[in-house]
């Protein structure tokens, strides 16, 4: 697992229409293994990708990072449950936040109000980056995904 990003490969993000995302959103490139996350701030609403609910915690922790990066400071993933038993994770900078999202949305609950999933401590890594990408860079990451990725080790 990569020390910085939390991902087991290296080039599994962008999930969900890889080239759009890297060609129109905001990356954030690890300064580890290079792999890009979504973090983009949506103009209608003000939320980024992170602040979406999850399907899996392992889906929630490729994304997890840029909410660490975003907010300085070590988010949580909390599995979230609806009055049907449907289950999600979002990630949340604390409890505070969490207890707010769940005053709002009375037929979801989160068991213990801790997190399933949370760094120790916030850490700055060098060579991260946040910014758009070339045409190049996207096509040699798209390249690359085609190889099994792997992250570097610690």
């Amino acid at each position: 697992m990569c020390r910085e990003c939390y991902a087991d490969d290296n080039r599994i993000t962008p999930l969900l229409n890889p080239q759009d995302c890297l060609r129109n959103h905001t990356q954030y490139i690890c300064g580890s293994c290079g792999r890009c996350i979504c973090i983009e701030q949506d103009g209608k609403r003000g939320l980024r990708r992170w602040n979406f609910p999850f399907k899996t915690l392992d889906i929630a922790k490729l994304y997890l990072r840029t909410a660490d990066y975003t907010m300085k400071k070590p988010c949580g993933i909390y599995e979230i449950t609806n009055v049907k038993g449907r289950v999600s994770y979002k990630i949340f900078p604390g409890e505070e936040e969490l207890q707010a999202f769940l005053k709002k949305n009375k037929d979801k609950s989160c068991n213990g109000m801790a997190p399933v999933f949370r760094q120790k401590e916030y850490q700055e890594f060098p060579g991260t980056q946040v910014r758009r990408m070339t045409e190049e860079e996207i096509e040699k990451y798209m390249d690359e995904r085609q190889v099994v990725g792997t992250c570097m080790p610690d």
